[in-house]
């Protein structure tokens, strides 16, 4: 986990009571409950990713850029990243986006730079990483 907050959540008591013994839990309640993004195999539901792209893209081509949080775009984006490395450092050649697709040239350049910043690293040090991995 990347965020001390959500580990403290994730492991600290929630403070609530116990449910009576016979008593129904609600879904939130519920220990066992799954997110509504995860599929009936427990895997992310590959749509509702899609939809939500979707949904962001509409909300920015309609002039709003302040469609998510602060906090949630830190989370989405971690989440992807993660994602994207783990599948390549499992072998898979893909590319995070479209070939001269997906994005335009401008917009891969200002993430690019807020992901080296955001991590504390210069393009010098990508370039000496890209070297030594041949990516």
């Amino acid at each position: 986990m990347s965020s001390p907050k959500l580990a403290r959540t994730k492991t600290a008591p929630t403070g609530r009571a116990a449910p009576a013994a016979g008593a129904k839990q609600t879904c939130a309640e519920s220990p066992a409950a799954k997110p509504a993004v995860l599929d009936e195999t427990g895997s992310v539901d590959s749509a509702a990713a899609k939809r939500l792209a979707a949904a962001l893209e509409s909300a920015v081509a309609g002039g709003r850029h302040d469609v998510l949080h602060e906090d949630a775009l830190h989370a989405l984006t971690a989440a992807v990243c993660k994602c994207y490395a783990a599948q390549v450092e499992a072998g898979a050649a893909i590319l995070p986006l479209p070939e001269r697709g997906g994005a335009t040239a401008t917009e891969v350049m200002v993430m690019a730079s807020g992901l080296l910043k955001a991590a504390n690293l210069a393009v010098f040090e990508l370039g000496m990483w890209q070297s030594w991995t041949g990516r």
